[in-house]
């Protein structure tokens, strides 16, 4: 019985350790538009490669190395300047659902703006990678061990 009972609180312990990021992503519509964002860790962004013949643009969010960003708010307008979407993007990729068209997106991370224009078609997926310089402070920082005495 007591091997029992440790099984059983071992089982709910372990089971806190389980990551937020876990949970399924989130589909969510918006003036029109829908939309998903994730790709922390591989099972997320399997789901969201399941999900991609849904939509017909894929934001991809990198520094310029190559390294995977999140956190990142995107906004999008229409042709006529009309703001569809704002949305922080919880992961470094964000997937959506647009009417055919011709869209201004800015996407804004760690202070710094990038803006695209981006023609969308139905049926046809449009990925666009959006790149930042990294900061050599924040994005890449040494351990103790490695920093040069000051």
């Amino acid at each position: 019985m007591k091997a029992f009972l440790w099984m059983v609180v071992a089982a709910l312990g372990a089971s806190m350790w389980i990551p937020a990021h876990a949970a399924p992503e989130q589909v969510i519509s918006r003036n029109g538009v829908t939309l998903v964002s994730g790709g922390i860790g591989l099972d997320s962004q399997q789901r969201l490669k399941t999900l991609e013949p849904q939509f017909n643009l894929k934001l991809v969010f990198t520094l310029v190395e190559g390294n995977y960003v999140s956190d990142v708010t995107v906004t999008v307008s229409n042709a006529a300047g009309e703001l569809l979407v704002e949305h922080l993007a919880d992961g470094p990729f964000l997937l959506m659902k647009l009417p055919a068209g011709r869209y201004g997106v800015a996407a804004v991370y760690g202070g710094t703006r990038k803006q695209l224009q981006v023609t969308v078609r139905e049926g046809r997926l449009r990925t666009e990678y959006v790149r930042w310089p990294s900061n050599p402070a924040t994005d890449f920082p040494l351990s103790p061990e490695h920093q040069q005495p000051g």
